[in-house]
């Protein structure tokens, strides 16, 4: 089975070296704390004005002062500074964090559409290290979406199986005297709750 790296790596088109190259220097101490608070501020705005509402409803649940916070916390943790997430709110858990959410390949690009676009805006930011910070953030958008398929392969594999009684609608009893099972209460639809036994 291909690892959830290794499906970010294919689907994001960078490849883990790429994508790990911000661990070849410490760019928090280059880029300081004002740096990261700026982008992730930037990057909410747009988000938080985006026109499409299907994605905006993404993040309805939290308010956008918060989203900015856990989101520059996090940056500067990952990126060589201190460990300011993780002192607030516990270990980063990026896949379990975002379970509760649609984190799609639609809904990545359209991230990631906006990360570009707040990166593009950063004059604080030098172009390496904007080359470094979008390939590190592609490769990872795409890495919570293969944790999206798996948690929805998991949620598949833990459903009842379908109805054992099928489509028969058979209530008498047959010829041979002995008497048919009931009728499966779901008849013909993808229902896969198990039958309930009579």
């Amino acid at each position: 089975m291909q690892s959830l790296q290794a499906k970010a790596a294919e689907w994001s088109g960078v490849d883990s070296a790429d994508a790990f190259s911000i661990d070849e220097s410490n760019l928090f101490e280059k880029l300081g704390l004002q740096a990261f608070v700026n982008l992730s501020t930037n990057f909410y705005n747009r988000v938080y004005d985006d026109e499409q509402e299907w994605f905006r409803s993404i993040f309805a649940s939290s308010k956008k002062e918060d989203a900015i916070q856990n989101q520059y916390e996090f940056f500067v943790q990952r990126m060589g500074g201190p460990n300011l997430y993780s002192q607030r709110r516990g270990h980063p858990a990026l896949i379990a964090r975002h379970r509760p959410f649609p984190v799609t390949h639609e809904a990545a690009e359209r991230w990631l559409h906006h990360m570009q676009q707040a990166l593009d805006t950063s004059s604080d930011i030098d172009a390496e290290s904007k080359l470094k910070m979008m390939n590190f953030f592609r490769h990872t958008a795409f890495f919570l979406v293969a944790g999206d398929q798996l948690k929805k392969n998991q949620t598949q594999a833990q459903q009842p199986p379908p109805c054992k009684h099928g489509t028969s609608n058979n209530q008498e009893e047959s010829d041979s005297g002995t008497q048919q099972p009931p009728p499966c209460k779901h008849g013909t639809s993808n229902n896969h709750h198990a039958c309930k036994k009579i």
